[in-house]
């Protein structure tokens, strides 16, 4: 079967003229190159098809080449294909044919219709029209998927070469949550994996530099990290990962996707933050000490 992508990049690396720290950004959920031939398959009109997008997450992190460090971006939307699933985490109702003991389908997040092939887009709106064949998944998965995480181990490789550590920061939106009894809502959430992916004191940096600008910061829930965080977040290898997740009315109509009258003032905090991670000694960090209070007061 012949890729959606065929005459198009489906994702795309971008380098910094010099490579000055070795940090990572990864924007997965941010594509919105819909192909028609998906289009096509959709029961779904094209705004709906695109409320599972971490709309503009891209481009309010998009100032960390420009500071000296890559950024890997999907352009396919998480509602065709998720990179941050395993690679073959599939529903089986979604298929024409049967799927094998080979494929992953009794996970939680297949359960939710969320697996590496999406069967629903946000409030469990169903995405196609009739079921799909394995070619099409492997279509995807082996043409896609693979290609996307080499690309994303690639930078983290460079990193750990150039600077013996490396720190993947995994970008993403997240609905608006709703205030829990006494506890405000969370802005922003800090996925490490209950503090397995990344050194503390990293997190505790970037939520100094949140909470500075007087948002409400969670750690963990509701969003721990996914694949990419759990799967590359070895602190004990040099390599940390953390997962940030900003709330989408910070910036932007969700509903409408527009970005709002503050999307300029988020994005200037989110470059406040890249200067200040690829500004840190993260070697001294690799042994997950704790941030000395003058460094993360600057």
């Amino acid at each position: 079967m012949r890729s959606d992508y065929w005459d198009q990049p489906a994702f795309e690396t971008i380098r910094p003229r010099r490579l000055v720290a070795p940090v990572v950004f990864n924007s997965a959920h941010s594509g919105r190159v819909y192909p028609e031939r998906f289009l096509g398959m959709t029961r779904l009109d094209h705004l709906s098809i695109r409320q599972s997008e971490d709309a503009w997450v891209d481009e309010l992190f998009g100032r960390a080449p420009h500071l000296g460090a890559p950024m890997l971006r999907a352009h396919f939307p998480r509602a065709y294909l998720d990179v941050n699933r395993e690679p073959w985490e599939l529903d089986p109702a979604m298929f024409v044919e049967p799927l094998s003991d080979r494929f992953n389908t009794t996970s939680p997040r297949v359960a939710a219709g969320l697996g590496t092939l999406a069967r629903v887009v946000a409030e469990n709106k169903p995405i196609y029209r009739e079921r799909l064949t394995l070619d099409d998944a492997r279509m995807r998965i082996e043409g896609i998927y693979h290609p996307y995480h080499a690309a994303l181990q690639k930078l983290l490789s460079e990193a750990i070469t150039a600077f013996g550590v490396a720190l993947l920061i995994d970008c993403h939106s997240m609905p608006r949550i709703s205030r829990s009894g006494e506890m405000a809502a969370p802005d922003i959430v800090l996925g490490d994996r209950y503090g397995t992916t990344c050194a503390p004191g990293l997190v505790d940096l970037v939520e100094t530099i949140f909470t500075g600008a007087g948002l409400k910061v969670a750690r963990n829930r509701p969003y721990a990290g996914g694949f990419a965080t759990r799967t590359y977040g070895r602190p004990q290898h040099g390599v940390h990962a953390l997962q940030i997740e900003i709330s989408r009315h910070l910036y932007m109509n969700e509903v409408t996707l527009a970005k709002n009258h503050s999307f300029d003032a988020v994005k200037g905090l989110i470059e406040r933050l890249i200067f200040a991670l690829i500004g840190l000694d993260l070697v001294a960090l690799a042994g997950s000490q704790p941030i000395p209070e003058k460094l993360a007061a600057e």
